[in-house]
């Protein structure tokens, strides 16, 4: 398969930045999308040309690290799935394809298609933890969790913190990101304790980072490699209300 390129290049912050146009030929079908981005740039190097950079590690949709749009899309057309995931038989053969970084003014581009997302780190650390005892761990059965409650913290807890719901979203909002997080200790017995602080803490810190509102558009769950659902964010604003409120 044959297919080009319009790649953003971005020195810095600084730069202006600008798309670039490659060609990548020969690329098998079972090729991954950053496959297909280690063949170009394996050419752009033996040209003695600058690889394009891009952010990836564990390829197995797990660290949300290999975030970029594709054709407008965050992680391009395919549903439920990382950039590491997306596959070049998912694309016509001879098709341009357009590859942009996450746009978010909380997500500074740092080089290429490269941003920084410690946003998201510096809202998990206001208040995304428990406080527990040291030493060690309790036995799994100590604290009884209903099925429906720990269903529903699991499905929250699959977030990876890829920033697909921010880039897909007009407003760049964060809340999908951070009523996951919110959610899944809210819903546990381990996370009543610092319930109230929790929630506000943390939206607290995802408005000081400069994420914009939520719509309800919905652009965030249809994004999400892990099909993260819109009921946290209702579930987030009755927590958020109830810690302002009754606290």
């Amino acid at each position: 398969m044959n297919f080009t390129l319009k790649v953003w290049r971005q020195k810095n912050a600084q730069d202006a930045g600008r798309l670039e146009t490659y060609s990548a030929g020969n690329i098998s079908p079972d090729c991954s999308f950053l496959e297909m981005l280690d063949i170009v740039n394996n050419e752009l190097e033996a040209k003695g040309q600058p690889s394009i950079a891009f952010e990836h590690d564990c390829r197995e949709g797990i660290c949300g690290s290999c975030g970029m749009m594709i054709d407008g899309l965050a992680h391009g057309p395919e549903k439920g799935v990382t950039t590491c995931q997306l596959y070049m038989r998912n694309f016509h053969d001879g098709a341009t394809i357009v590859v942009e970084p996450w746009r978010s003014a909380a997500f500074p581009i740092i080089k290429d298609l490269v941003v920084d997302r410690s946003a998201f780190d510096r809202i998990v650390k206001a208040g995304g933890f428990i406080s527990v005892n040291v030493g060690n761990a309790q036995d799994a059965n100590n604290i009884l969790v209903p099925k429906t409650e720990s269903d529903l913290a699991f499905d929250a807890a699959e977030c990876i913190g890829c920033g697909a719901c921010v880039a897909q979203c007009k407003n760049a909002s964060a809340m999908l990101f951070t009523s996951a997080k919110v959610a899944h200790l809210a819903l546990l017995p381990q996370g009543q304790v610092e319930r109230k602080a929790r929630v506000l803490a943390m939206v607290n810190q995802m408005d000081k980072e400069g994420f914009g509102n939520c719509t309800n558009e919905a652009e965030c769950e249809a994004k999400c490699p892990k099909e993260i659902s819109l009921a946290n964010i209702a579930r987030m604003n009755r927590e958020y209300l109830g810690a302002k409120f009754f606290s």
